[in-house]
């Protein structure tokens, strides 16, 4: 069945394996039917490609599905956001030894592989794996931060950009948002532009804040942030704005906490 789904979604008819010669058992000139010694694009006919598949029991149980090819849906955002965002790879296994080993593997994978996009990597190994006990998540904002951080789990060693460690249960999150003296000059606007989500929350904000501010908050963000009025104002919507992102990826706060400016952000 599998075998034939992607046979449905890639538009090609696999060849017959293990066949030297068709059966002497079977008129084969006498119909239309006959055994694919290679593959061959599959016809476009302007109908739904359809498949049977058959699996017929030593012990007498049989069963005929028939398979048709699915619509053909837009390909969705990517939710790993553009290839130079700072990506994680979380790599687990069940002891410390196999985690080395998992994190070699999967070096010496990707390193084989130079199609695969670091932030393809990065969404399946966060939602496509078990989380086993023990855990190291390397942070990169490129190909080769990213492999580096890998070859030191696989060697056991500390590096800057892995954090390794073990659950200590299920948890809640808390949310802490932090006072003045936390801007920095164009805070967020990378973000608006890799993720809608946050894109449309500073938006939202800048419309409640337009009824009392004469300054744009998307180019007070880009300038510098240098006046008190437009700092703090400025603060509360990036939070606001990174906290409707981690909902996004299902972070959900338990609780929420701020101190100063903060405050009216939680």
């Amino acid at each position: 069945m599998i075998k034939m789904v992607m046979a449905l979604r890639n538009g090609t008819l696999p060849k017959t394996l293990h066949v030297d010669r068709p059966s002497t058992h079977v008129d084969w000139e006498s119909g239309a039917v006959s055994l694919l010694t290679e593959a061959e694009p599959w016809p476009e006919t302007g109908e739904s490609r359809r498949a049977a598949v058959s699996s017929f029991g030593v012990s007498g149980t049989n069963a005929h599905v028939i398979l048709e090819q699915a619509p053909s849906l837009p390909d969705p955002e990517h939710p790993a956001g553009p290839p130079s965002s700072v990506l994680p790879w979380i790599v687990s296994a069940p002891d410390p030894q196999q985690l080395r080993t998992v994190a070699d593997r999967l070096r010496a994978h990707v390193e084989r592989r130079p199609e695969l996009t670091t932030a393809a990597t990065a969404a399946t190994l966060a939602s496509h794996r078990t989380f086993l006990d023990q855990r190291a998540v390397v942070v990169g904002a490129g190909r080769s931060a990213l492999l580096s951080g890998l070859a030191s789990v696989a060697a056991g060693e500390p590096h800057a950009a892995v954090v390794t460690g073990t659950p200590n249960g299920p948890g809640k999150a808390v949310f802490v948002f932090p006072g003045q003296g936390a801007q920095w000059s164009r805070m967020g606007l990378e973000l608006a532009d890799a993720f809608p989500v946050f894109d449309k929350a500073l938006r939202e904000c800048a419309d409640a804040l337009a009824p009392f501010v004469e300054w744009d908050l998307r180019a007070e963000l880009a300038g510098g942030l240098g006046r008190v009025d437009v700092v703090q104002p400025a603060s509360w919507a990036v939070m606001v704005s990174l906290a409707r992102l981690w909902e996004s990826f299902g972070v959900v706060p338990a609780a929420v906490v701020g101190h100063s400016q903060g405050e009216i952000a939680a």
